[in-house]
């Protein structure tokens, strides 16, 4: 069933009124492929414009927190956690973990997924004078904890939780 659609078919704002406040937690990803020469610029600190990932860190965290204002249908939440940790993946790759957490009545999917968004994006952006080619990839959810559904792991989402508290 289609929650954000009335018995119409008209699109509404899902009514959480009655929902129980309960901790929720989300953990998205996104992958960033590049030339192997731009990585190793990145990793070097070698970048004119700066630290990128602490850059697309903070874009990360700022579009968490502006997730409703950019889809529609999302409710306005009060974050009380939100995580970007992004690293190296191989010779050719950044992986973007979002961890987003709450005490609410909605869950934090749509704002762990907008944060690995805007960074994979933001890091995009300050690379493409470099790197034209880059490929933003397998923008997904990896896990959801808490509310009525319960608990969801992706299928090869195991690493979220090693990846999710390492520093890059």
């Amino acid at each position: 069933m289609l929650t954000h659609l009335d018995s119409q078919g008209r699109a509404n704002m899902v009514d959480v009124t009655d929902k129980a406040v309960t901790s929720r937690e989300a953990v998205a990803e996104a992958l960033v492929r590049m030339l192997p020469q731009t990585l190793q610029m990145i990793v070097a600190g070698g970048h004119p414009k700066g630290d990128v990932f602490a850059v697309a860190r903070i874009a990360g965290i700022q579009a968490a927190k502006k997730t409703s204002d950019l889809i529609p249908l999302c409710h306005p939440l009060m974050l009380t956690s939100v995580k970007l940790e992004l690293a190296a993946e191989g010779d050719d790759a950044v992986r973007i973990q979002a961890r987003c957490k709450l005490a609410g009545q909605t869950g934090v999917e749509m704002e762990a997924l907008t944060a690995a968004s805007v960074a994979a994006l933001t890091l995009y952006d300050m690379c493409k004078a470099v790197d034209r080619g880059m490929v933003i990839e397998s923008i997904r959810l990896l896990e959801k904890s808490g509310g009525k559904s319960g608990t969801f792991k992706a299928e090869g989402g195991a690493s979220a939780t090693n990846q999710a508290g390492s520093q890059a």
